[in-house]
């Protein structure tokens, strides 16, 4: 359904965000707390061509209290010559989870493509350092894909008993993930702990790192700083605000 898209639609506009309209063909629940929903593109991936990369998100328009919401949701396993791609909600509430539970085959929502962007690093790493949880699943996941022979070092922040069963693209032999229950400053007491003996050389390290703003904040200013790593081999973006 398409949905007026208010100020921040008309500030994306003027910087010359494109606008396409998606068509859901199916959804699945993965666990109680995480949903995939299926789109044809409205031509969006065509429109990216050579600009589709790893970890490449869009802006989505939900509808919420007489109003426009806007939110970021990753593509997953974009099929350009077929014109497919899906969303994963991590659920809670909120207009974009909700829309989610009851989205089924033939409803529409429109969306902007404007401010994705990822530089692959030079050098590459030796080892992928990657910090999350399920809102950043999709990107951890694409990252995977896009380093498929790199290993990987996975700190992964988990709030629901459901979350040990996400479809992580995990590989036995190359990757090594690390579930941290979400509460306080775990996740950054264990990354503190347990990453510098990963790092080698701090010019060659490359962390991704994608959670609640303020964990990410804080990660991005200890690796930065504490661990001297270049802005360049730092990848840091906050996905979502804890409640107050």
């Amino acid at each position: 359904m398409a949905v007026g898209k208010g100020w921040e639609g008309v500030v994306l506009k003027l910087m010359r965000g494109k606008d396409f309209t998606f068509t859901v063909t199916g959804a699945e629940d993965v666990t109680e707390h995480y949903r995939r929903v299926y789109f044809t593109d409205g031509g969006l991936l065509a429109a990216a061509g050579e600009s589709l990369h790893p970890t490449m998100w869009v802006r989505v328009w939900f509808q919420g209290a007489g109003k426009p919401h806007q939110r970021a949701y990753t593509l997953v396993d974009p099929d350009p010559a077929a014109g497919t791609f899906c969303f994963e909600f991590a659920l809670h509430d909120g207009v974009a989870s909700d829309w989610a539970r009851g989205a089924k085959a033939g409803d529409t929502i429109d969306a902007t493509i404007q401010g994705t962007g990822f530089t692959a690093p030079t050098p590459s790493p030796e080892r992928l350092l990657v910090i999350g949880d399920p809102a950043s699943l999709p990107a951890i996941n694409s990252l995977l894909d896009a380093f498929p022979q790199t290993p990987a070092t996975i700190w992964f922040e988990t709030q629901h008993a459901a979350d040990a069963e996400l479809p992580v693209r995990l590989d036995a032999d190359r990757h090594d993930i690390r579930r941290v229950p979400r509460g306080g400053a775990d996740l950054v007491d264990r990354v503190r702990a347990e990453l510098p003996e990963l790092v080698g050389d701090p010019e060659s390290a490359y962390v991704w790192l994608a959670c609640d703003t303020a964990t990410t904040r804080t990660l991005t200013a200890y690796l930065r700083k504490e661990l001297a790593l270049p802005k360049q081999r730092v990848n840091g973006l906050g996905y979502w605000r804890a409640a107050a």
